[in-house]
C-alpha cells in the first residue's frame, strides 16, 4: 500500500534566474509522490548502513588529509563579518539556546491548537541523548589550531556534528509540518519554510568554517538527522491518518 504521506522526505530543487537580474533563488518544493511501505524501508536501511560504515572509518581514521584539506579550502575565505555571520547560523545548535528554541517552539504550537504538532517537535530533544551516546563512543577529538582556524571552540567529542543533526531534525520536521498544516497562513508557512532551509543548508558549512568540525562530522550530524526523522514522521502522519 503506497504511503502518501512519505512524500514529506524528499525535495526537488528547482533553480531559476529573475529577468535582468544575474542571481539565482533557491526554492524546495515537496514532491508529490507517494512511496511504499518497503521502499522507505530500503531507504532508511541505506541511510543506517551509510552512517555505520562512516563511523567505523572515523573510529579508525579520526584524521585524515580529506577532511582538512576540505576545511582550508571553506576557511581561506574569512573575514570578521563572515565569522559573525557563522556564528549566527549556529547559534541556535548552542546549549541552552537549542533546547529552548525546541521548548518554545513546542509551546507555540501547542498553544495554537495543534497539540499533536507541538509534542512530537518536543520529542527532537530526545536527539541529544543519542547524539551524547555516540560522539562519546566514536570519540574523535576537535579539530585543533594545529590543522585549521579556530573561530569557536567546543567541549564536546567532534563525530557526529550535533548542530547538523539537530537543523536536519528540528527544522527538517519544520519544513514538513509547514507543508503538511493547510490551515496555517501561507505567508507563515513559506516563512519558516525558508528560514529552514536556509539554516539547514548553511549550517554544515558553518560548522567547518568555524572550526569546530571536520567535513565527515557534518556528514555524519546530516545521515543521523535524516535516521531520526524517518521515525519522527512515521508515527506522527501514522497517528494523524488513524
Amino acid at each position: 500500500m503506497p504511503i502518501y504521506r512519505s512524500h514529506c522526505f524528499f525535495f526537488k530543487l528547482k533553480l531559476f534566474s529573475s529577468s535582468g537580474i544575474k542571481s539565482i533563488v533557491l526554492i524546495f518544493i515537496i514532491t508529490p509522490m507517494p512511496l511504499k511501505r518497503n521502499t522507505l524501508i530500503v531507504i532508511l536501511a541505506l541511510l543506517i548502513a551509510a552512517f555505520t560504515y562512516l563511523s567505523f572509518f572515523i573510529a579508525q581514521h579520526p584524521i585524515f588529509d580529506f577532511d582538512i584539506k576540505t576545511s582550508l579550502l571553506i576557511q581561506q575565505y574569512h573575514t570578521e563579518w563572515l565569522d559573525k555571520l557563522m556564528l549566527a547560523i549556529s547559534f541556535f545548535g548552542e546549549l541552552p539556546y537549542s533546547l529552548l528554541s525546541v521548548v518554545i517552539v513546542a509551546i507555540i504550537f501547542y498553544q495554537q491548537k495543534y497539540k499533536r504538532e507541538g509534542i512530537f517537535i518536543s520529542t527532537v530533544l530526545l536527539s541529544g541523548l543519542i547524539i551524547l551516546g555516540i560522539k562519546n563512543v566514536i570519540n574523535r577529538p576537535r579539530p585543533t589550531a594545529f590543522y585549521v582556524r579556530l573561530v569557536e571552540v567546543n567541549r564536546f567529542q567532534s563525530y557526529p556534528s550535533g548542530h547538523v543533526l539537530s537543523y536536519t531534525l528540528f527544522f527538517g520536521f519544520l519544513i514538513i509540518l509547514m507543508n503538511t498544516l493547510k490551515d496555517v497562513p501561507k505567508l507563515t508557512r513559506n516563512i519558516v519554510t525558508y528560514i529552514s532551509a536556509f539554516l539547514m543548508i548553511t549550517i554544515a558549512p558553518s560548522r567547518i568554517y568555524l572550526g569546530a568540525h571536520w567535513f565527515t562530522d557534518t556528514v555524519g550530524g546530516f545521515l543521523l538527522g535524516l535516521i531520526c526523522l524517518f521515525p519522527l514522521c512515521y508515527f506522527y502522519f501514522k497517528k494523524k491518518t488513524n
